[in-house]
């Protein structure tokens, strides 16, 4: 494919040292820029609370930056931990500003876990619904766990060195890059002040 895909990624986690963060850090190591553009959205501690009375033109700054982001990208590649058995706050209040909207309706959408075997199912879960009222188009080979601990972080890069994860990450990456490729036919609406 000679196209670049552009692959929006948000980690659920404002934690320094995240799994999750690491791993979507980790995309733009495993695929040459001209083949996947990642671009990492760290707005997420700057959103304001979601109140439906405030989802109208003119949105704030940080939602209509969010909106911006997602919108010019053909995909859109998440990842989260769970707290408390759910997904965290902060993440959900970034979800519930992506319904109003139309930028996720029949995007390809994929989700990493980064937890251990049983960890972070529940997030997951919720993931799955929320994605569901935004029209998301989940590509299920996509979504996978590949287990990082903090011992596999370099701390300095913010990425996974691990050659299991990587291959993991490649694989699963590819699939979301291949089901981009398979609806091109319909281009992404450009949008005023398009980010990428």
């Amino acid at each position: 494919m000679s196209e670049t895909v552009r692959i929006a990624m948000i980690s659920g986690s404002l934690r320094a040292g995240s799994g999750s963060t690491a791993l979507l850090q980790t995309v733009a190591e495993v695929f040459e820029p001209e083949v996947v553009a990642a671009r990492m959205y760290f707005g997420m501690a700057a959103l304001p609370h979601f109140n439906p009375d405030d989802d109208f033109e003119p949105l704030h700054p940080a939602v209509a930056e969010l909106r911006a982001v997602i919108e010019g990208a053909d995909a859109l590649l998440l990842s989260t931990p769970e707290y408390a058995g759910d997904l965290p706050g902060s993440f959900k209040n970034l979800l519930d500003w992506t319904v109003g909207g139309n930028e996720i309706v029949d995007k390809p959408t994929a989700w990493l876990n980064s937890g251990a075997p049983g960890r972070a199912d529940g997030a997951h879960a919720a993931l799955r619904t929320v994605l569901g009222y935004t029209g998301a188009r989940i590509v299920e080979e996509a979504c996978v766990r590949l287990t990082v601990s903090r011992a596999a972080i370099d701390a300095e890069a913010g990425t996974v060195a691990d050659p299991g994860v990587r291959e993991g990450l490649r694989a699963a990456v590819g699939s979301l890059v291949a089901a981009v490729a398979a609806g091109r036919s319909a281009p992404v609406r450009p949008g005023a002040g398009n980010p990428w």
